[in-house]
Order: structure tokens, then sequence, then C-alpha cells
């Protein structure tokens, strides 16, 4: 079984860019979205995935990932997938031992910026950028899933 411990934080300031990798933008969206798992096609530069993820709330959750052919992708998220889909550009930042990923969002969560760190084990400790704001880890309002069907412009 796959699965996936991760942690996610509200960014304060963009200071993580001169830090930055590299950056990658995402079109992603979510045809099933259940009690249980969300169903994801994503597509980053050439490249398309199939992800389902189980809805547990918290930082450990199961996660399955697939390639899948760029046009069947592109075809999904025009035709299948629920509105708006989610557009960012993912940043990856080494800080201390840890690869993190900071999602700048665009469209209709545009003004959201959230750094994620995926972790060996619930309890593992890290280094904490200074550019990294409040915890939201277990805050279903952050999960990507969510984000296409409450998106950031609608919070009060």
């Amino acid at each position: 079984m796959a699965i996936e411990i991760e942690r996610k934080f509200l960014v304060i300031s963009d200071a993580f860019k001169v830090e930055a990798e590299r950056f990658q933008a995402y079109r992603q969206g979510y045809m099933i979205g259940s009690e249980k798992a969300s169903v994801r096609v994503r597509i980053s530069g050439d490249q398309a995935r199939l992800n389902i993820k189980s809805a547990t709330l918290g930082v450990r959750r199961q996660e399955y990932e697939y390639p899948m052919p760029l046009e069947d992708a592109q075809r999904i998220l025009d035709d299948l997938c629920e509105k708006p889909l989610v557009e960012k550009v993912r940043y990856y930042v080494r800080h201390g031992a840890h690869l993190w990923e900071v999602d700048v969002f665009e469209g209709d969560n545009a003004g959201l910026v959230v750094a994620e760190i995926e972790l060996g084990a619930v309890d593992e400790r890290f280094e904490k950028p200074d550019w990294l704001g409040k915890e939201v880890s277990d805050d279903v309002r952050y999960y990507n899933s969510n984000l296409g069907k409450h998106p950031y412009k609608d919070w009060t």
C-alpha cells in the first residue's frame, strides 16, 4: 500500500522563490470526490498522471499514482472533471534535508500560496524556513480536491 505523509503550511512571503531549484505549471481536475477518495488527473509540461488519494483527514493518507497518455488527460480535464480546474505553479525548494513544494495558485484560487513537505514518518523532524506560516494540514479547505469545489476566491 502506498502511504503519503504530507504536512501543509501557509506561506507568508515570496522569499522561497530565491531558494527555488525549479518550478513547473500544473493543471489538474477532479472526477470523483467521495467520502473515501478523490480521483485526480494532472498535466505538468508534457506529462500526465492519474492520482487516487484517500480522503482521510490528517498528514497520513493512502495515495496511488499512475502515468497516463497526455491526450487522454487533456480530454478528461476538458470533458469529465469538475470545474473550475485547479491551476498552479509549483516551486521546488530544498531547505535543510527536505524538498518543499510551494504551490502558487492561479485562476479561481489566486492569492493562495501553500507549502507542502513529504515526510518518512508522522513524527519526523524538519527545519522550518522563515517564509513558512501557519500549519493547515488538518484543514480540508486546503486540500486541492476541495479547491476545485470551493475555490479560494469564494472564501469569506
